[in-house]
């Protein structure tokens, strides 16, 4: 535990040698929840190099929620392929878009509740929503939080869920929205699922080297 703050500012020191998450930056250049979780939506069971290719071509072409319910939608399917399930996803971003527009007003809501209630939102999207789309404390563990803190011995869960809940207990708030996206960047560059570079492991020394957990 006392070891968090070390790490955390050793990472973000390595921050801008490794690749940002395409969520992050989507975030960053858009400063639009909205393109936010379109792009979460679109990077789940895909690869950060693919989805940002698709996103790129995909905001060429939709503006804003309305464009989506507009695209017919075997054109909104060519526009996101070759993202995982991109047929399912194109349907999904239709179900979405009608839902934002008929409830919400066309805004993309600011809770975990009402984000997943929304169609193929999970948790997991909902948080990267709150942390990226509006900078509000909320962690957001894929697999490579779950496998790195396990990895650490920060945590031991079995879960994604799990790994939330023993996050949110032990990491002080102000480290919530970061803890993505670094360990993100680290776990594609250096804390890989298999044959980790812990040569070059800027924080080795503090890891616990419990295992890899996928």
């Amino acid at each position: 535990m006392k070891d968090i703050p070390k790490v955390i500012e050793i990472l973000q020191e390595n921050y801008n040698r490794w690749q940002a998450p395409v969520v992050t930056l989507v975030a960053q250049h858009t400063n639009d929840p909205f393109k936010v979780l379109v792009c979460a939506l679109l990077s789940t069971r895909t690869r950060d190099e693919t989805t940002a290719k698709v996103c790129e071509r995909l905001f060429k072409r939709v503006r804003s929620i309305e464009d989506i319910i507009d695209i017919p939608l075997d054109e909104l399917e060519r526009l996101i392929y070759p993202v995982g399930f991109y047929r399912n996803k194109a349907k999904q971003l239709r179900e979405l878009a009608n839902v934002l527009i008929e409830k919400y007003k066309g805004e993309v809501p600011r809770s975990l509740e009402e984000l997943m209630s929304l169609p193929g939102v999970g948790r997991k999207v909902a948080n990267l929503v709150l942390a990226d789309g509006y900078n509000i404390p909320a962690i957001c563990v894929d697999t490579h939080v779950h496998r790195i803190t396990n990895r650490w011995c920060l945590v031991k869960t079995r879960t994604p869920y799990e790994t939330e809940k023993e996050l949110m207990k032990k990491l002080p708030k102000k480290y919530w929205i970061v803890i993505n996206r670094l360990l993100v960047a680290f776990g594609q560059r250096i804390c890989t699922p298999q044959k980790p570079k812990c040569n070059i492991c800027p924080v080795e020394e503090f890891c616990g080297k419990c295992g890899v957990v996928r």
